[in-house]
């Protein structure tokens, strides 16, 4: 195999910029508008973050997953309660995620901590999931070993169990809430001089500063 030339990969990022002046008292309001963005920029997965977990010897993990509800100060995102993710959170429930919009040359890091979801609110997402989506969530025993055809039969299987369209929650799958404490927003700019406003939380307000790049 010929050797990949990744040193000289470079881009220049001319997109946007931001100031201390154009960012809010609130970081959710920048954040809310940078989704919308996201969104209006027709971006494949707009609302693909990457979640960071610690396991019990001190692994770090990291997946990508999608924010299903903002509701600050809360983040959702929804998963199998018995997945090697939820273990780590219900170990350490620190977590970081970190969102990156290539063609906006954006990118949000966030730090928090995150608790289950109300069991009304993940019935309430549960049952906007596509029929075929809610049949997954019962079928997949999620991180656990598992082939490709004993995947499927259990997928047929609960589909001949819940045939209709109204497929209860499993009591294994449900929601979380990332409650951020620290949340900062990148914005590429020419020369590597590119634009990062931190926020803190310091009690019930917010401090942001600029942070070199």
């Amino acid at each position: 195999m010929g050797d990949l030339d990744l040193a000289s990969l470079r881009r220049q990022y001319t997109q946007a910029s931001l100031s201390e002046s154009e960012a809010p008292a609130d970081p959710f309001v920048l954040l809310r508008r940078w989704l919308e963005e996201a969104i209006s920029a027709q971006l494949i997965e707009p609302n693909a973050f990457m979640l960071a977990t610690v396991d019990e010897t001190g692994q770090p993990h990291a997946r990508v997953l999608l924010l299903k509800g903002f509701e600050p100060p809360y983040l959702y995102f929804y998963t199998n309660y018995e997945s090697a993710k939820a273990r780590e959170m219900e170990l350490n429930p620190k977590v970081g995620a970190t969102f990156w919009w290539d063609v906006l040359e954006r990118q949000v890091r966030i730090e928090g901590v995150v608790e289950k979801a109300p069991p009304e609110v993940s019935d309430a997402y549960f049952a906007t999931r596509p029929y075929e989506s809610q049949i997954g969530a019962w079928a997949s025993p999620q991180s656990q070993p598992i082939t490709r055809e004993a995947l499927e039969a259990r997928w047929k299987e609960y589909a001949q169990r819940y045939p209709a369209k109204e497929v209860p929650r499993p009591p294994y799958w449900g929601g979380y809430r990332l409650i951020p404490h620290r949340i900062e927003f990148w914005q590429g700019r020419p020369n590597r001089l590119h634009d990062r406003i931190l926020y803190v939380r310091r009690g019930e307000k917010w401090e942001k500063q600029r942070l070199a790049p």
